[in-house]
Order: structure tokens, then C-alpha cells, then sequence
């Protein structure tokens, strides 16, 4: 029979690894009496954890919730996955660095030197999307309201703020009314959080960016969830932020020939797919937000371009050059003063595959 104590520990790790246990099984798992196990759960109640006795024909134990948060008991595999996990939350834009910094710290130094070394070979920098600010970051607090309001499947209200506020005024007037929906998933999308919801109100599904979210309380009635459109939410997402309600696809498609070898334009071709047609020529099929988009795109490679198809996307390089001559033969203007700080927003790139409308 193992000595009390790692027994003890032996008893807690099984209790932590599926919800109910048989007493009759736990004492076969440990090679003890029925008796001795009754023992070691009253030990392990004394040390403060809630183990609750289950009734019924075989009886047995699961460890329950309590006030307190007592010793917790990992093994290798769950240590390392535990530190591991800490140390990429620190990377994922929910304001709960600092948090997951110190408990990475606290788990650390209880490691054995040979977990340790494992953790510390894992380096993670965080390199951040252009034009995304630290300050966008989502508060923790309000990502745990909107992840309760999901899982209990009730109606959240909350005030939404505009992506671009108005300038502030002697007396500023009533703002828009606080939106209702269903929540339905909390995503996290390139360093930002979001929450994809039925709008009530508007009677479409939207997405909206969890920092700029304040919800009200109390919160509404429970809800029968709905069939989010594509049947799932990783490709609803990805299709709103290419400008497209449906299967995920760019909503503007089209392919062109290019005076370039395919290995050089595949370095820069995002999804796209190329086809080699020679040692200095190959085919591009490419997707955008808008024919705008993809032909502005196209145009980056700097090379001759033969437009295969469809019409939409001739047209739009026609409408670029027409643009793009008219700007080539205006005379030069003086630089245009910087707008002062909080002063209106540079409009957003055209080559930005990012919807400009939308709650995104």
C-alpha cells in the first residue's frame, strides 16, 4: 500500500479527472479498501477540498466548487499546457496580461527544474496587425458579461460606440438607443475580440468589436438560438470581414495573366492561386472585397497584366486608369496640413480588404 500522502495525491488526481467516481472503482484504482477511502476524502475535506459524496446504488465522489481555491494537482502533460497557455494569453488582446503574467510567474516557480526548462524554451512574441492599437484592447470584465449572456442564452443590451464619435459640443445631444440582441459566439479575430449576435432591431446578424461594447444590466429573456448562416461561426466570421454574407469567399473573384514568374508572384499572392504558363508568365486567381479592390491589387505586382475575366474586372482597371491619368495630370498642390489630434480619421485604405461598412 503507498504511503498516505501519495496516496492522497494519487485520490485527488483521479477525482480531477472525470466528474463522478464509484467508490467501489476508486478503491480499486488505488488498491485500498472501500474503508480507507472513506478515510482519505474526510483528509483531503480537512485540507479544504469541497469533495461531495454521491448517493445512489454504488455510491462514490466528485469533487465539487467551494469559496476557496485549494492546492490544485497537475501532472507533466498539464503543467506544461497550463504555463503554455498563460504565456500565449499574454498575446491575445483580452486585458488580462498582467494577470496571466503573474500566474505564469506563480505556476513557474512550484515546477520541478525539468518542467521548467521545457517551459522556458518557449518564447512567444506578439507581433502586432498594422493599425491595430494596444488601447483597442477588450476589457476583461466585459468579455466575461458577453461570454455568460451566450452560454445562458439571454438577450444582451448594451450601448455601441461609433467607430468614428462626433467632435464634442456645448451640449451634446441624446445618443442612439442601447442595441438588443442575441448573442450567439465570442470570437477572437488578429489581436481584436468580437461578438457575432442576431440584431434584434435590425433583424440581421452582426458583428460587433467587444471594445467598444458597454453593456447595461439586467439582462434579457432567454432566447432559442438561431442557425447562424454557413453553419459555422469560423466561416460566417471570415466571410464578414471579406465583405460577404455567404460561403466565405471573396465576393469579387476574377484572374488575370501576368508578365511574372509564378514563384515570384506566389510570395505575395495571399490566397490566391497561381498556375505557371511559363518561365516568366503565369495565371492569378485572386479574390477582393470589390472589383476596385482586386484590380488595384493586381496592379501592385508592377508587371504586364491580361485580364481573363469576368467583365466587372476590366471595367474596374478601366476605371482605375481613367483615375489614376486624371491624378498623374493635375498640377501639384501644396501638402495639405495635418488634421489636428482628434480631428477626422484618414479614410480607410482601398487596398484594405477590410468591409468599410458593418459593425466590424
Amino acid at each position: 500500500m503507498p504511503k498516505t500522502s501519495a496516496r492522497l495525491l494519487a485520490l485527488l488526481s483521479l477525482l480531477q479527472a472525470r466528474r463522478d467516481w464509484p467508490g467501489a472503482l476508486l478503491a480499486e484504482r488505488l488498491s485500498v479498501s472501500p474503508r480507507t477511502v472513506r478515510r482519505d476524502v474526510d483528509r483531503l475535506r480537512e485540507l479544504g477540498y469541497p469533495i461531495v459524496a454521491v448517493k445512489g446504488p454504488d455510491g462514490g465522489y466528485r469533487l465539487g466548487a467551494g469559496t476557496d481555491l485549494p492546492p490544485l494537482l497537475f501532472d507533466d502533460e498539464q503543467a506544461v499546457a497550463l504555463a503554455v497557455a498563460l504565456r500565449i494569453a499574454t498575446t491575445t488582446g483580452a486585458g488580462i496580461e498582467e494577470a496571466a503574467v503573474r500566474a505564469l510567474n506563480t505556476v513557474r516557480q512550484v515546477m520541478p527544474a525539468r518542467l521548467r526548462h521545457r517551459v522556458d524554451t518557449l518564447q512567444v512574441t506578439a507581433v502586432e496587425r498594422p493599425g491595430v492599437r494596444p488601447d483597442l484592447q477588450a476589457d476583461s470584465s466585459v468579455l466575461m458579461t458577453l461570454s455568460d449572456a451566450v452560454h445562458a442564452r439571454q438577450v444582451l443590451r448594451f450601448y455601441y460606440t461609433p467607430a468614428f464619435p462626433p467632435e464634442t459640443v456645448a451640449q451634446d445631444p441624446p445618443g442612439p438607443p442601447p442595441r438588443r440582441v442575441e448573442p450567439h459566439h465570442l470570437v477572437t479575430r488578429g489581436g481584436r475580440w468580437y461578438l457575432v449576435a442576431w440584431d434584434l432591431d435590425r433583424e440581421d446578424w452582426r458583428t460587433f468589436r467587444a471594445d467598444r461594447i458597454t453593456p447595461r444590466t439586467p439582462a434579457g429573456p432567454r432566447f432559442t438560438p438561431r442557425e447562424l448562416p454557413g453553419g459555422e461561426v469560423s466561416r460566417f466570421v471570415a466571410a464578414r470581414f471579406r465583405g460577404s454574407d455567404g460561403s466565405g469567399e471573396w465576393p469579387c473573384r476574377g484572374q488575370v495573366i501576368l508578365d511574372l514568374p509564378a514563384a515570384e508572384v506566389s510570395r505575395y499572392a495571399r490566397d490566391g492561386v497561381v498556375e505557371e504558363l511559363g518561365p516568366d508568365r503565369c495565371r492569378l486567381t485572386l479574390g477582393a472585397w470589390s472589383w476596385a479592390g482586386l484590380a488595384a491589387t493586381v496592379g501592385l505586382f508592377d508587371a504586364g497584366i491580361e485580364v481573363v475575366g469576368p467583365p466587372e474586372l476590366k471595367a474596374a482597371f478601366a476605371r482605375l486608369g481613367r483615375r489614376y491619368t486624371t491624378a498623374a495630370a493635375a498640377p501639384p498642390t501644396a501638402a495639405a496640413a495635418p488634421a489636428p489630434h482628434g480631428g477626422p480619421t484618414a479614410p480607410r485604405n482601398p487596398l484594405d480588404n477590410t468591409p468599410a461598412a458593418g459593425e466590424l
